[in-house]
């Protein structure tokens, strides 16, 4: 059902036949990262946190990205604490794996981090662990109806650094 969820979702933009099917797993970024024949910082996952109360809310980074306590309890005001598996099922609909922004079983607050940023498409799952669609930044924010861009990550800097240098010393 998750699948198709993402599907209708999408069909409020004409967007549904853009949705990539693989054979493979594309549950951890790493998979995602093989099958789509990309590098893994531009998997864009989608993190669950338990908010305040008993709601919860999205957080979709880079894949390289990881959550900075510190920068999370400023931006939000309390504590950074992911939801269990099955609190994930319940709250968005989607197996761990397959977690994304589109499809939400509940309606559910999503940011999307400024880790993402540096590239011009990346791609997130879309329900399953063996599926994902090719978006822009501007396309996540409008398709995942975030409420706005955040800077909780960490890691994605040095990571881009490395590359950067590799890059520039490939070329020498």
């Amino acid at each position: 059902m998750s699948l198709e969820s993402v599907l209708t979702h999408f069909k409020q933009w004409n967007r549904e036949g853009d949705v990539l099917e693989f054979e493979t797993l594309s549950a951890t970024v790493e998979q995602a990262a093989n099958t789509i024949g990309v590098i893994p910082a531009r998997i864009a996952k989608t993190l669950s946190f338990r908010g305040e109360g008993n709601e919860a809310i999205l957080i979709v980074a880079a894949g390289d990205a990881k959550i900075d306590n510190k920068k999370f309890r400023t931006t939000f005001g309390f504590k950074a604490r992911m939801l269990t598996p099955e609190e994930v099922i319940e709250q968005t609909g989607h197996v761990i794996g397959g977690v994304c922004p589109f499809g939400l079983e509940n309606e559910m607050d999503v940011y999307l981090d400024v880790s993402m940023k540096r590239f011009k498409t990346l791609f997130p799952a879309c329900g399953t662990r063996n599926s994902a669609i090719e978006l822009t930044c501007d396309e996540l924010f409008q398709y995942s109806l975030a409420k706005d861009w955040v800077d909780v990550c960490k890691g994605w800097e040095e990571s881009q650094l490395i590359e950067t240098v590799t890059v520039s010393n490939d070329g020498l």
